[in-house]
């Protein structure tokens, strides 16, 4: 009686056993045979279970040996097959991509940071694979910068959000750039409260425009502006700077997450002592650096300036400074005029040999006397 019960136990175990074996169901077995191409299950049915290559992983070159051996125990998916068949084919890849998939809609819901290998560069994008279940990232949400070439990611591990989950529709989409984005935005938040106006800092010049250069001083920016270049005149930032170089600079204001740099130190600013160096009566020697119909600028030093009206030029009737100065041209003069307050000084080539007179602080093409015409000569081009 007891052998009857026994035998009608395992009779009805295994019918609900084999009962599991139909397309879609889970079924667990223990593994009787491993070749490189094809993993063989005892299921507990008639007919064994077929895992092969293509259905265990998407690596065409894997060889199965390397990652089952005989006697362990896993699970797959029918693919194809009913009790009764002498062979069931399984799926191990499937299996792994429904629980995966089951994880990104967590991970998705609940906002959280996956790590996964990079398996394949596309032209659009990258392909990664969580737990078996594949991650689409493009390649705009790839990096916070342009990326050219993407190839550099292939086999790396990379971390990303599921920003879209829609597995039906096959559109599960990770993000990378926020991750970055977010990470950038911290570490910027932690380096603008140890910055302040005045600070003196070095960085690399990271890019360099017509009107400015780009210096990177760790995780932000900051914008050197042509007129913060030098207490001189600088006709291109492209021929003063280069992409890498180091400077040493100060900041000068700061504004949110713009920092403006300046390369003009106050102690090195010209017009400290310049009230000294130019008093009225002074023969002064300077290169012409810019004319106007008006007269000529001439520049004393580096971030100084003087007017040369063209009334001032020569005792001859000038029409304009351009028919007998030449843009470069050292000329000596005699400092007329000194308004510190405004920096401004004017100079007379016709003083140095003519009366005193010439030599008045109201004598014509002084400073006082021509203020807008300097203003505006400031803003007209320079003549070669």
């Amino acid at each position: 009686m007891s052998e009857e019960q026994t035998f009608e136990q395992l009779f009805n175990e295994s019918l609900e056993h084999d009962s599991n074996i139909r397309p879609g169901e889970i079924v667990k077995g223990k593994v009787i045979t491993v070749k490189p191409d094809e993993i063989v299950l005892n299921i507990g049915a008639k007919g064994d279970g077929i895992i092969t290559r293509s259905e265990y992983s998407n690596d065409n070159s894997l060889d199965l040996t390397t990652v089952v051996k005989e006697g362990d125990e896993m699970e797959a998916k029918v693919l194809k097959g009913k009790a009764g068949d002498e062979q069931v084919l399984l799926t191990y890849k499937r299996l792994a991509a429904d629980r995966g998939n089951k994880k990104l809609e967590e991970a998705f819901n609940n906002k959280e940071v996956l790590t996964a290998r990079v398996v394949k560069v596309l032209d659009g994008g990258l392909s990664v694979v969580y737990e078996g279940a594949r991650v689409f990232i493009p390649a705009s949400l790839v990096s916070d910068t342009y990326e050219k070439d993407l190839n550099k990611y292939n086999g790396q591990e990379i971390e990303f959000m599921i920003t879209e989950f829609n597995p039906r529709r096959r559109r599960v989409i990770g993000d990378r750039k926020c991750l970055l984005v977010s990470r950038m935005a911290e570490r910027q938040k932690e380096l603008l409260e140890k910055l302040h106006v005045g600070d003196i800092i070095e960085g690399q010049v990271k890019n360099v425009t017509d009107f400015g250069a780009f210096v990177d001083l760790g995780d932000i920016d900051g914008l050197l502006h042509i007129s913060e270049m030098s207490w001189g005149h600088v006709e291109s930032p492209k021929k003063v700077f280069k992409v890498g170089e180091t400077l040493r600079v100060f900041i000068k204001d700061i504004q949110g997450t713009k920092i403006a740099l300046s390369l003009k130190f106050p102690d090195e600013n010209p017009w400290i002592d310049a009230a000294s160096k130019y008093a009225v009566g002074t023969v002064v020697k300077g290169r012409v650096a810019r004319m106007t119909d008006f007269g000529a600028f001439i520049e004393l030093e580096p971030g100084i300036d003087a007017l040369l009206h063209v009334s001032q030029i020569s005792r001859d009737h000038v029409e304009k400074p351009s028919d007998v100065l030449k843009s470069g041209q050292e000329v000596e003069a005699k400092v007329v005029d000194f308004n510190e307050g405004d920096h401004k000084i004017s100079l007379s080539i016709k003083a140095l040999s003519g009366p005193a007179d010439d030599e008045a602080g109201n004598a014509p093409g002084t400073a006082e006397e021509v203020p807008a015409a300097e203003e505006a000569a400031e803003e007209a081009p320079a003549e070669g």
